[in-house]
C-alpha cells in the first residue's frame, strides 16, 4: 500500500501549491537577471582591465611623435 492517504483530495490545495510554484518562479527570474547583470559587469571590468594600459601605450606613442616633431621642426627639417 502507498503512503498516501485516502483523503489527499481534502489535504491538497492547489491555489496554495499554484501560489508557492509562481513565487518560485518569479525568484528564479530574479535570480537569472541578477546573474545576468554580474556577468555584464564582469565583462566591462575585464574590457576596462586592457583599456587602461592600451590608452596609456597611445598617450606615450603620441607624445614621442609630437617631441620628435618638434624638435624635427627646430632643428630646420
Amino acid at each position: 500500500m502507498s503512503d498516501i492517504p485516502a483523503d489527499w483530495r481534502g489535504q491538497l490545495d492547489l491555489r496554495a501549491e499554484i501560489a508557492r510554484i509562481d513565487r518560485e518562479r518569479a525568484e528564479t527570474a530574479k535570480l537569472t537577471e541578477e546573474a545576468r547583470k554580474f556577468i555584464a559587469e564582469a565583462r566591462k571590468f575585464d574590457r576596462d582591465r586592457w583599456l587602461a594600459p592600451m590608452l596609456a601605450v597611445v598617450t606615450v606613442l603620441g607624445g614621442m611623435l609630437g617631441a620628435a616633431t618638434f624638435i624635427a621642426h627646430i632643428m630646420g627639417h
